[in-house]
């Protein structure tokens, strides 16, 4: 599990590093829009596509860390071992949720790459997007069913260990 965690952190660091970008092309636009009176030419269309990839590379890192929502409404009286098997449902709905993600992705991209469509303003080639996407949505369904399957990662004896001592 520890590599796959690496792979996640490599992810959402990867994220990171795109949503830096984003707002370097903001900022860019804004700037040389108000400032010298010219635009970066298709700066919407590059802002939308590389958050759609940013999205899918934190989810691994998202779900490694169960950061998603849970809502403990339904479980408040339920035992350890209950929300326990509960938790383990969750992650995996979210392994099939993510597996079926990327594949889907995986037909789209292979879908818009034979069609040779491209983003209206730059014509940047779709295929890319989907491609950037395929692999952090198979591992967060991987991370998923590992989840499911029992596997702990290290920040889930983190939070037991700290459960244990309070």
């Amino acid at each position: 599990m520890r590599k796959i965690e690496t792979l996640a952190a490599f992810c959402a660091i990867l994220a990171g590093v795109v949503l830096t970008l984003i707002t370097l092309i903001t900022v860019m636009a804004v700037l040389g829009r108000e400032v010298l009176g010219k635009t970066v030419a298709g700066d919407f269309e590059l802002v939308g596509v590389a958050a759609g990839a940013a999205i899918a590379l934190f989810l691994p890192w998202c779900q490694v860390k169960r950061g998603n929502i849970v809502v403990d409404f339904f479980t408040t009286g339920a035992s350890a071992q209950a929300i326990k098997h509960m938790d383990r449902f969750g992650s995996l709905l979210m392994a099939l949720m993510a597996g079926v993600f990327a594949w889907r992705s995986t037909l789209g991209g292979l879908n818009v790459y034979d069609t040779h469509s491209g983003t209206m303003m730059l014509n940047f080639p779709e295929w890319i997007i989907y491609a950037l996407m395929v692999p952090p949505l198979a591992l967060t369904a991987l991370v998923g069913l590992l989840q499911a399957l029992g596997f702990e990662s290290s920040g889930d004896k983190n939070n037991a260990n700290a459960g244990s001592a309070a």
